[in-house]
């Protein structure tokens, strides 16, 4: 019975016995409490940290949202100030073609009455010029000058 497994027991209980007696236990057991403290402490920390990281991720999110209405906005309004400067240049433009046109009528106008008005002079002058040569011929002297020049008087007169 006193085999080498048998002292090798012996030895260990003695060995337990000698920790018991120092107080090992107590320091293995203080080393570790310490060492769960430390665990502890440490997802604390990891636990805030996540929430400061997911408040942040939060407001980051509420951040890019408000600079995509944001964004949005600005577009639909650089949109709608473009539709409106369209509709002022187009306004514009028609207001200008609506005036070319008016005034191309009036110079239009204003050329056909002095293209009638030299017809008509170049009519009164060549009427003139054919009574007087009619005149001429058949009428002589002091009566055919008198008549003449009232005739002349009368057709510009008349003409104009």
């Amino acid at each position: 019975m006193l085999t080498a497994e048998f002292w090798v027991a012996v030895a260990f209980l003695a060995f337990l016995g000698i920790l018991a007696y120092v107080g090992a236990h107590k320091f293995i057991l203080d080393a570790l409490d310490q060492r769960a403290a430390k665990i502890k402490a440490e997802l604390d920390e990891a636990r805030r940290l996540k929430e400061e990281a997911q408040a942040l991720l939060a407001e980051y999110q509420r951040k890019k949202g408000e600079a995509e209405r944001e964004a949005a906005d600005i577009i639909a309004g650089a949109k709608a100030e473009a539709e409106r400067l369209a509709i002022e240049a187009k306004a514009k433009s028609e207001e200008f073609l609506a005036r070319r046109t008016r005034l191309a009528e009036t110079k239009i106008a204003q050329a056909e009455a002095q293209a009638v008005a030299d017809v008509r002079n170049a009519a009164a002058e060549a009427a003139v010029a054919a009574a007087e040569r009619v005149l001429t011929d058949t009428v002589k002297g002091k009566l055919a000058d008198d008549l003449i020049g009232k005739g002349i008087a009368e057709v510009k007169a008349k003409l104009n």
